[in-house]
């Protein structure tokens, strides 16, 4: 069952609910989801479809952050958005997985000791694999701790 499957699903039971917030945040995400497939003209991938729902959650979170202090109408609704978008997020890697990951491409490239230089090759091999599992400044602060 596609992610676009699942939010529409959601969608139907916020509505039942009477719940217009999750309904309105629902929408918003199916509509991302559907013009990313109209876009593609086939139907996406699992990998493509946690890399939306990821960037709305960025985007969001932005809005939030961006936000005046004064306005808390806007700062409520981002974070209840975020929220609602968190629950069809894939889980994000943990520091220790991508420490592993790291250690195989170091390995995979027979790099023993990281250097500054080093740290366009790792990321140039290092990125595809964890591309929408973590986030990439998480990993290139994990690799840079690594380094020193």
């Amino acid at each position: 069952m596609s992610k676009i499957d699942v939010v529409r699903a959601a969608m139907v039971e916020a509505m039942k609910a009477k719940d217009k917030a999750r309904k309105d945040s629902l929408s918003m995400l199916l509509s991302a989801l559907k013009n990313a497939q109209i876009d593609k003209k086939e139907p996406l991938t699992e990998d493509e479809e946690n890399a939306i729902v990821k960037k709305e959650i960025k985007s969001t979170q932005e809005t939030y952050d961006l936000a005046p202090a004064d306005r808390e109408d806007i700062r409520q609704e981002a974070a209840a958005r975020v929220a609602v978008y968190k629950e069809f997020a894939p889980e994000d890697m943990s520091v220790e997985q991508i420490q592993a990951v790291i250690a195989g491409v170091l390995a995979e490239l027979g790099i023993e000791n990281p250097t500054g230089k080093d740290k366009g090759a790792i990321m140039k091999v290092l990125m595809p694999k964890v591309k929408g599992k973590a986030d990439g400044k998480v990993v290139n602060q994990t690799l840079a701790a690594m380094m020193k």
